[in-house]
């Protein structure tokens, strides 16, 4: 069906979804522009004429040349950006009322270089300014988004692309379907991101506040419409069922253009939402990710509240540094507007923390002023200055808490500057302060008029006092969220037995050292031990390169002690260091031997290492040496209590933790493995410590935590020759197949069948497709034409192609899974004995949001089905039920955890496979719910000989019957014995005699009394 395209279905909707949002449709056949910059010259001229009345045409003309050549610039558009969004000179944007710009949308603008050419599907021009494009694929495209990845990544690598992508500042990426949050690597969704002159950031978005969305949307101009689908050639699709659906703001591509493309998020996001990120000799353009906008939109409405303080729990890996960042840039215009100068510090509790804090402003931009003494802060709080650079750039001081004074009288009333505000924002503030005597106290004490912000990556647990000094939650981003949405990985446990009873006796003696903490602190760093710790990390980080076929994967070795440490890269030194990494000579491997032997590109690799203590080394070589880790020129890092926070090496993909720690420290500990990188499914943590026990207690107070946020919610619970007879049965049998799914809407079917996850379910469907196409050729060759019209085979060709498609897509995420499967079969395959340690198992390790997230999902599906009386239904809400009245569900012990999760797992996913087969039910009846419950009620008495499609075809001719009937008069349900006797005609007249279903007087007036009762109901919800 020509009629089903991308186009039909997803680029057309869209650009009549944009016009709605107040975008003006431009036809290419009649505009101009500028061929190497793709600037249309007369709506830029027309737009900065009105923004600067007092220009003159000379000056904008120089403008926009000048304008041009910043394009030609290999900067990623830096300049160009800076440019359009400067204050200062002739205005290009008009970001104070963002409505005075102009806003045009157009298609297929061509993208072009000599002979190199691409054309993304809509482009949006902001006074003339090509600054935003949006690509589409329709539903179930081979590949799914992976495809759009790489086909975007050849093009962006293209230098004669630049001079457009320098232009671009937010793309949008989408095939119209939902994101699968179960997927690997996602495949479906509608994504956004910054321009990339290599593979650009797929960002997911979900909104938080689509109460400020109400009124982004006009209704549709029926002549605007007529006229894109003229210039498109697309005017006959206007009646098609497919289309009405497409246009809902509803659909995945229409709502991420309202999100982002609504005028107030659009101004928000060119304005706040960009960072140019330097390391190295590469420079990266970031976007805000959806929490930390919604974040940054909070921060400003609990300003403008009065409220002075508050936290910002973003789990580990969402950009809080970022986050602080883009705050700076957004908090210093919501003060200019008032008068008022902002002066931002970043308050951290370590040098480590400091230096790496620095270097992340530093590299986004920011000036970075320094403390060096306890009174250069004091001096530094008292002063009026807000910066502290001649140029007047956007700065922020970063300081250690160690340099600040227990002085509660640092800054006197008569300190103030009237016109400057304090802004700190406080880094791992879950950490426990002494209010009493402490840092945070004292700082609250000492400037009462200052905006306090707490940053932190994990719940604050237990009797943490930073609650009561900083307030509430600002905002919430929890780490199962973060890991739907792809900014973070899952944890590995891998369990190390150890002889630790036969053995370190053995140990004791042989170096002749007496019991005691302090002794068993020398044992653990003696030579002895270390050595075959040591061997075991090596071995097993080479297996795990071979494994992951990832030769510069990263790994950290937290030891027990700073001797520990020492002694493990002083035996690293001696042993391995210059020396291929082959796997050990004592390790038995025969699982992996032909691995190695296939791939010695990942064996022949030199080891390289380094110490980080804070007494070993320089600062500055400290910190060239976590440079080096991260750039791939060091493997491993060995450590004691430095770089466990904060420290982001998206390589670093193996945690040995060979000493326990303790609550808050140990998420962000863990977590320090779990960035995204290269194919990584995982972050993997080898457990020489026993941490199970502690995990589980920290999980027990995090989970405490969640439920004080949120309430307890364990409270609510052939033959080829067939005759015309024989083809009408089959096409009879494909009616009765395809009776749930809509085949009169293909986007609606296409929507039905992206729900199924599991290819056997979709196998049977995408079989009766098939065989409709087979009988539809047999009945063109006998020329059958009463058969013609029994199915539409023109749009049943659709979807089969869509069925195809979906099938094609489950393919690829099974073969994703399963090579996921077959790398932890090979981990098991490769557990061997070295000397003392040994693997003896591995777990994914569960936090306790993902138990807390699931529990909710769970008892949500199971209240959003429109019919309660549901056996089923019912059978799953007890099941529910019963695990609660166990008080074994939020046991948080990592076993049970485990199970809790798969139990309600299990009771989700049939849940919502009950609610899809009841939405496609319901969706048979035009979505009324009562028809819907009265055909299962009738299917359950089992009475009935007909099939559901003929069933199902009686109770809408009666609905249509009995609709018409009330809808003239409504009070008709007021008498009641009138009401069913009108009823009751209908029946006969309806489902008897035009439909020839054969009832039962018992089933007739079963089904009177259940429609009066379903309308009456109706009419009282109606009434209240």
């Amino acid at each position: 069906m020509k009629t089903f395209s991308e186009d039909s279905r997803v680029k057309i909707p869209t650009l009549l979804h944009l016009t709605r949002l107040g975008y003006r449709y431009l036809s290419l056949k009649s505009a101009q522009w500028d061929a190497a910059t793709n600037i249309f010259p007369d709506l830029f001229h027309q737009a900065i004429a009105k923004l600067n009345p007092d220009a003159s045409e000379g000056d904008i003309s120089r403008e926009l040349q000048d304008l041009s050549l910043t394009l030609l610039n290999k900067d990623l558009g830096k300049a160009f950006y800076q440019r359009i969004t400067q204050t200062t000179g002739l205005r290009l944007i008009d970001f104070e009322n963002f409505d005075n710009n102009s806003f045009h949308v157009v298609t297929e603008l061509p993208y072009k270089n000599e002979e190199d050419v691409f054309r993304p599907d809509i482009t949006l021009l902001i006074n003339g300014l090509p600054l935003v494009f949006i690509e589409v694929k329709k539903p179930n495209n081979p590949d799914g988004i992976r495809a759009e990845h790489k086909r975007l990544e050849d093009r962006f690598q293209n230098p004669k692309f630049h001079r457009f992508l320098n232009a671009t500042q937010l793309m949008l990426f989408s095939n119209n379907m939902e994101y699968d949050d179960a997927a690997i690597e996602p495949l479906q969704g509608a994504f956004y991101a910054a321009a990339s002159y290599g593979r650009p950031v797929f960002n997911f978005f979900r909104e938080e506040r689509p109460d400020e969305l109400a009124d982004a949307l006009a209704p549709l101009d029926t002549d605007v419409e007529t006229f894109i689908l003229t210039d498109t050639n697309l005017k006959h699709i206007r009646h098609l069922p497919e289309y009405a659906t497409n246009c809902s703001p509803h659909r995945p591509t229409n709502r991420l253009c309202t999100s982002l493309l609504s005028r107030p998020r659009l101004a928000f996001l060119l304005r706040y939402a960009f960072a140019y990120l330097h390391t190295g000799q590469k420079v990266e353009k970031h976007i805000m990710r959806y929490p930390q906008i919604f974040a940054t939109m909070a921060i400003a409405r609990t300003l403008d509240s009065g409220t002075r303080s508050g936290i910002i729990w973003h789990t580990q890996g969402s950009g809080k540094t970022a986050l602080a960042y883009y705050n700076v840039r957004h908090l210093t215009n919501h003060y200019c507007r008032q008068g008022i100068v902002p002066k931002f510090y970043f308050i951290v509790d370590r040098i480590d923390l400091l230096i790496q804090a620095s270097s992340e402003f530093r590299a986004r931009g920011l000036v970075v002023h320094t403390i060096d003494s306890r009174e250069a802060f004091v001096h530094d709080i008292k002063s009026p200055q807000a910066v502290h650079n001649d140029s007047g750039e956007a700065e922020i001081t970063v300081v250690n808490i160690q340099k600040f004074k227990d002085d509660p009288d640092a800054v006197q009333p008569q300190d103030y500057a009237l016109a400057l505000q304090r802004i700190y924002f406080l880094d791992e503030v879950h950490r426990s302060y002494n209010p009493t005597g402490s840092f945070l106290a004292n700082l609250k004490q000492s400037d009462p008029q200052a905006i306090r912000i707490g940053l932190t990556g994990t719940p604050l647990l237990g009797d943490n006092p930073s609650r009561a000094l900083f307030g509430d939650y600002i905002h919430k981003y929890y780490y199962n969220s973060s890991v739907k949405d792809g900014y973070t990985l899952r944890l590995i446990r891998e369990e190390i037995a150890t002889e630790y009873s036969l053995r370190l006796k053995q140990v004791l003696e042989e170096i002749q050292v007496l019991r005691g903490e302090q002794n068993r602190t020398q044992v653990y760093a003696h030579k002895s031990f270390v050595k075959p710790m040591l061997d075991y990390i090596v071995d097993d980080m080479n297996q795990a390169r071979v494994i992951h076929e990832a030769p510069n994967m990263g790994a950290m070795v937290i030891c027990d002690s700073a001797d520990q440490a020492r002694m493990m890269a002083q035996l690293f030194q001696e042993t391995y260091a210059g020396k291929k990494n082959l796997p050990h000579p004592f390790a038995p491997m025969p699982a992996a031997k032909d691995e190695y032997k296939a791939r010695p590109h990942l064996t022949n690799t030199i080891l390289r290492h380094a110490l980080i203590l804070h007494d070993e080394g320089t600062k500055e070589e400290r910190k060239r040496w976590q440079e080096d880790f991260k750039e791939g020129k060091i493997d491993i890092l060995f450590v004691y209590q430095m770089l466990l926070t904060g420290f982001d090496a998206p390589r670093l993909k193996k945690l040995y933790l060979g000493r326990l720690i303790r609550a808050h420290n140990l998420l962000q500990a863990l977590t320090r493995v779990n960035r995204r990188y290269q194919h990584f499914r995982y972050g993997y943590v080898v457990d020489f410590a026993n941490i199970l026990n502690e995990l589980e207690k920290t999980n027990r107070d995090y989970f405490k935590e969640l439920q004080s946020e949120f309430g307890d919610e364990s409270e609510h619970y052939s033959s080829l020759f067939l005759s015309e007879e024989e083809i009408r049965r089959e096409i009879d049998e494909i009616k009765e197949t395809l009776f749930h799914y809509n085949i009169n809407n293909a986007e609606i079917f296409s929507q039905q069948i992206s729900e199924i996850q599991d290819a056997a379910v979709l196998r049977p469907l995408l079989h009766a497709l098939e065989r409709a196409r087979e009988l539809y050729n047999l009945i063109r060759t006998f020329d059958y034409p009463d058969l013609r019209s029994q199915l539409d085979f023109q749009k049943i060709n659709a979807l089969r192609i869509e069925a195809t498609n979906r099938l094609h897509l489950l393919h690829q995420k099974d073969l994703l899974e399963g090579k996921a499967e077959s790398e932890n079969l090979l981990d098991i395959a490769l557990e061997d004995i070295f000397f003392l340690f040994k693997k003896v198992g591995e777990k994914e390790m569960h936090i306790a949001d993902e138990l807390y997230s699931t529990l909710r999902r769970t008892r949500e599906s199971l209240g959003g089905n429109f019919d309660p009386r549901d056996p089923a239904l019912i059978s799953l809400r007890e099941e529910l039920e019963r695990l609660f009245k166990s008080k074994k569900l939020t046991e948080l012990t990592e076993e049970d955890m485990a199970k809790n999760i798969t139990k309600l797992n299990s009771i989700y996913t049939r849940a919502q496979e009950l609610n899809y087969r009841n939405q496609l039910l319901r969706a048979k009846y035009a979505n009324d719910a009562k028809y819907a419950r009265l055909h299962k009620r009738i299917l359950e008495k089992g009475e009935l000989s007909v099939t559901e499609s003929k069933l199902c075809e009686a109770l809408n001719g009666l609905k249509t019957d009995i609709d018409e009937k009330f809808g003239d008069n409504i009070h008709l349900l007021d008498n009641s014995d009138y009401s069913r006797q009108l009823i009751t005609r209908a029946i006969i007249e309806q489902v008897r005699t035009q439909h020839r279903v054969d009832l039962s007087p018992q089933i007739a007036q079963f089904i009177a009394r259940t429609i009066t009762d379903e309308y009456r109901q109706e009419l009282d919800d109606e009434l209240a």
